[in-house]
């Protein structure tokens, strides 16, 4: 199978009751649940219980670590069902505690003013992706593993050597996509990107520290929202623009911007993380 299927497969959760889904994690070497996978079913079982809207934002908790050796139940509360929204709150269980909570609002397709920001320029990533070609000759294959084996295909613009980590600018930009087209449905391309957007985005607060994950910082996500602005396919690339406006009492806030290749604005993410220097 491959870790496209994987992750369809992760998203598919099961019925148990009426507003309740038990969710799985895939076979990887994880002591805690990715916390974008969490997000994204969180988000699948909330869609579960809606006709007709489409997710315009949600707003998340990291409670606890996800054991990734047990499954996750995941509670819908149908908070509200209006004529044009309809508000969601799920909460993610483990061994009878909440291990992650969210608040979604969705929101009956309809036509209104549009304005957005413009896309800043950045390479192709065609042209990233010959660079990262050139420096995968001179890797061994440990350190590419990882190039080949996540569902999300990335291209990072100007990466950060996790190993030996060097002092850049609060920001970062990354092309990226999903391996395989899983056509326009938009719950299910929703879903993927609230999966993605959880990469890289607390390593951004990192960068002007000149510290990784590998070099003795704890770090975890403590809360994530997205806006969804705009449908895409997610197969597309999209450029994910982050920046890092401030770290402080160890925590870094972190913001991400999504836009499709052509330029269109399709999410704006935030997100707040633990950044604690261990011993």
């Amino acid at each position: 199978m491959s870790p496209m299927d994987t992750l369809i497969q992760t998203l598919s959760l099961e019925p148990i009751e009426e507003n309740l889904f038990r969710g799985n994690s895939p076979p990887e070497e994880r002591t805690r649940i990715f916390g974008g996978q969490v997000v994204a079913q969180a988000l699948t079982a909330a869609y579960k219980t809606v006709n007709g809207s489409i997710c315009h934002s949600l707003q998340s908790y990291f409670i606890r670590p996800g054991d990734p050796t047990r499954p996750v139940l995941y509670q819908v509360e149908r908070s509200r069902d209006g004529k044009s929204f309809a508000t969601r709150r799920v909460l993610a269980i483990q061994k009878g505690e909440q291990i992650f909570n969210m608040a979604c609002s969705f929101q009956v397709p309809e036509e209104g003013y549009e304005h957005q920001s413009e896309m800043p320029e950045a390479p192709s990533p065609e042209h990233i992706g010959k660079l990262i070609e050139t420096w995968v000759k001179t890797q061994p294959e440990e350190n590419t593993r990882w190039l080949r084996e996540l569902p999300i295909e990335m291209r990072a613009i100007d990466p950060v050597d996790a190993a030996k980590p060097m002092v850049k600018p609060p920001h970062q930009m990354t092309w990226f996509r999903a391996r395989a087209d899983v056509g326009d449905d938009i719950a299910l391309n929703q879903t993927l990107i609230a999966y993605a957007s959880d990469y890289s985005l607390l390593g951004t607060a990192m960068r002007p520290h000149g510290v990784s994950w590998q070099s003795g910082v704890q770090t975890a996500s403590l809360d994530h929202i997205i806006w969804f602005h705009r449908p895409t396919n997610f197969a597309r690339w999209h450029l994910y623009v982050q920046d890092s406006p401030s770290a402080s009492g160890a925590r870094g806030f972190n913001r991400g911007a999504l836009y499709r290749e052509d330029g269109v604005l399709v999410a704006s993410v935030a997100q707040e993380g633990l950044i604690r220097q261990r011993g």
